[in-house]
């Protein structure tokens, strides 16, 4: 007879397989440890408040989102962050670890961020010339 885990239980073995990565995401995109606990914190409290109706969806997808969205709403607080991304904007830096760290496909990135592929790959490309 399978037993189903309860929501809780679930949810606490997605954090542990996912946060790892996450954090990861959230100190590229704010270049500062602890403002990137605190944007995954709130990323993560959002997914667990939504976290029946998530069924069947991708939980990482949905925190990853959480995550851009939270930081595209305060960008500009982390402007100044330390490390390689550092020189770019908050929108730059959203797309190259979109694209370029993450895998996320072009199209997926831009309906994510509300632009046309074009200004993604245009983002991309001029973030990408920045750091090189």
């Amino acid at each position: 007879m399978e037993q189903r885990l309860g929501p809780y239980v679930e949810f606490e073995a997605f954090v542990a397989g996912a946060a790892g990565r996450l954090l990861h995401v959230a100190i590229l995109l704010t270049g500062e440890p602890e403002a990137a606990r605190r944007l995954l914190a709130g990323a993560l409290a959002r997914t667990y408040a939504d976290w029946r109706r998530l069924r069947g969806d991708d939980p990482y997808d949905f925190t990853r989102r959480e995550l851009c969205t939270a930081f595209a709403r305060t960008g500009r607080r982390h402007f100044r962050g330390t490390g390689l991304l550092a020189r770019l904007s908050p929108l730059e830096r959203l797309v190259v670890v979109l694209r370029i760290y993450e895998g996320v496909a072009e199209e997926v990135t831009a309906a994510q961020l509300g632009l046309t592929p074009e200004r993604v790959r245009s983002l991309c490309n001029r973030a990408v010339a920045e750091l090189r």
